[in-house]
């Protein structure tokens, strides 16, 4: 089977390099090394050691995953004709995607693998900047650095930022979370004769350092919470302690019944400032949205049903469930097909109904109740063919909501408005027209107005009664006009 034995070269110069990995690459006969820009290279030259570096590979491609790939693929076929030595920087376990790729090929049985170690450049770094890793650290790749990946109460190391194009990257990835003045340091060459370290505002890692394969970037960690509100953790923990023996008493007594409403409202404020095209305000009434989210999962924790991990577990496995042509292999083309595949698995989930109208009611919103029904009955053919079919059975039934008006009593002419409720959320299902949306809307519609009417009374006399019906009219077509020149 082809063997390779994998070295670390350290973290810096020769000086730092233990005497058994020296010996190992004095014995190497087919030695190879990932890069040349690593200062023990030159001096292991020096001593008379033949290698060969991939460099080549570096300057023929531009993702840095293509060039580990062809490395390691490279390696394969050497390892074909004799034993070969490849030798990485730092240590062969830390930070290192080759050597990954190497394991990976070693578990498919492929080759025979030896890692004999090396220093990796984290002790010299832990050193040169003073701090303790069991307070917590992060080691991120530069290369492949996402947001999400950066955890804000630790210390994180970044590395691989080779160049100011990566560090580009990097800066433009931290500046999401961290305060673009925040303090970070480049280590460069830690442990050896040419340490330096340089601080510098966050904003300026791309343009003032410069950056090689010995570069590590530090970003401290900021303890405060209120340092730290662009990540969800800190949010949470805020809910947690609302919640605690010390927080609020309006949050500690609140339970899912006793929230509804405020879930109801806030939702409603959401569709308003997304209808409005205000930014600054979809952010507010979002952060108020999931305020709901987050109180309702901590008093599940609370009570010992159910956490947010429970949450995000339930509706993550849902939706790569209920998106296999996305997630999986399944082949859709349209928006009718997707709509098609989501119904299928949503229907292989649920048990299935003892009627078709089961599961739809909505108990906050008999509009929403009704559009249900009738979408659902729909669905299996109980329709108008026609929207003009919709339209004649409201023309019927509000005559005859008329006529119990004129002659009827209180039961009969609830009973009717009712029936021209249900017609109206009929045509409102044919227009794809959310009826609890329309209502909404229009209730805010009537508030708007009624207020400035309710203005204008108040900078007049500053009673109705003095008012004329025709003159508050005309109050109500100035508050119309006055929304229709916006």
């Amino acid at each position: 089977m082809n063997k390779i034995t994998v070295i670390g070269l350290g973290a810096s110069d020769l000086e730092q390099l233990s005497l058994g990995t020296y010996r190992l690459l004095k014995q190497a006969d087919h030695l190879y090394i990932r890069t040349e820009e690593h200062p023990v290279v030159a001096e292991l030259r020096s001593e008379g050691l033949n290698m060969e570096s991939f460099d080549s590979i570096y300057e023929e491609n531009d993702a840095f995953e293509d060039v580990y790939r062809k490395i390691v693929n490279k390696l394969l076929e050497l390892s074909t004709q004799q034993p070969i030595t490849y030798a990485v920087p730092g240590h062969p376990l830390v930070a290192e995607r080759t050597v990954q790729l190497l394991i990976e090929k070693e578990r498919l049985g492929e080759i025979e693998l030896y890692i004999a170690g090396g220093s990796s450049f984290l002790d010299p770094i832990f050193t040169a900047l003073r701090i303790d890793p069991i307070e917590g650290f992060q080691l991120l790749d530069g290369t492949d650095l996402k947001r999400d990946d950066v955890r804000m109460d630790q210390h994180v190391l970044i590395g691989q930022v080779y160049d100011a194009f990566v560090a580009s990257d990097v800066k433009l990835s931290l500046m999401e979370k961290y305060p673009d003045h925040h303090v970070v340091t480049i280590v460069t060459s830690a442990g050896s004769r040419d340490e330096k370290l340089t601080e510098i505002p966050l904003f300026e890692l791309d343009r003032t350092v410069t950056l090689n394969n010995l570069t590590t970037v530090y970003v401290p960690p900021l303890l405060d919470h209120e340092q730290r509100l662009k990540e969800w953790s800190s949010f949470r923990d805020i809910i947690a302690t609302l919640r605690g023996p010390d927080g609020c008493p309006w949050d500690r007594e609140q339970t899912h019944e006793s929230l509804k409403r405020y879930l109801i409202e806030e939702s409603f404020e959401l569709i308003q400032a997304i209808d409005e095209e205000d930014d600054d305000a979809i952010i507010e009434e979002l952060g108020d949205v999931l305020l709901q989210v987050f109180l309702h999962a901590q008093i599940g924790e609370d009570n010992g049903y159910f956490s947010m991990e429970d949450v995000l577990e339930t509706i993550g496995s849902k939706m790569i469930r209920r998106h296999p042509h996305v997630f999986e292999q399944t082949q859709v083309d349209t928006t009718e097909e997707v709509l098609a595949n989501w119904q299928a698995i949503k229907d292989q989930e649920k048990p299935k109904p003892t009627t078709l109208l089961e599961g739809q009611e909505r108990l906050a919103s008999s509009l929403l109740t009704s559009y249900n029904y009738q979408k659902t009955a729909a669905k299996v053919g109980f329709d108008w063919p026609s929207i003009e079919g919709a339209f004649d059975k409201f023309q019927e039934e509000w005559q005859e909501f008329r006529d119990e008006v004129k002659d009827g009593g209180p039961e009969q002419q609830l009973d009717e408005l009712g029936d021209v409720l249900f017609t109206i959320v009929n045509i409102a299902r044919f227009l794809k027209i959310s009826p609890e949306e329309a209502m909404w809307h229009t209730n805010e519609k009537f508030k708007s107005r009624f207020q400035f009417v309710e203005q204008s009374v108040k900078q007049g006399s500053g009673k109705f009664e003095d008012y004329t019906l025709d003159e508050l009219e005309e109050f109500w077509q100035q508050a119309k006009r006055k929304e229709e020149s916006k």
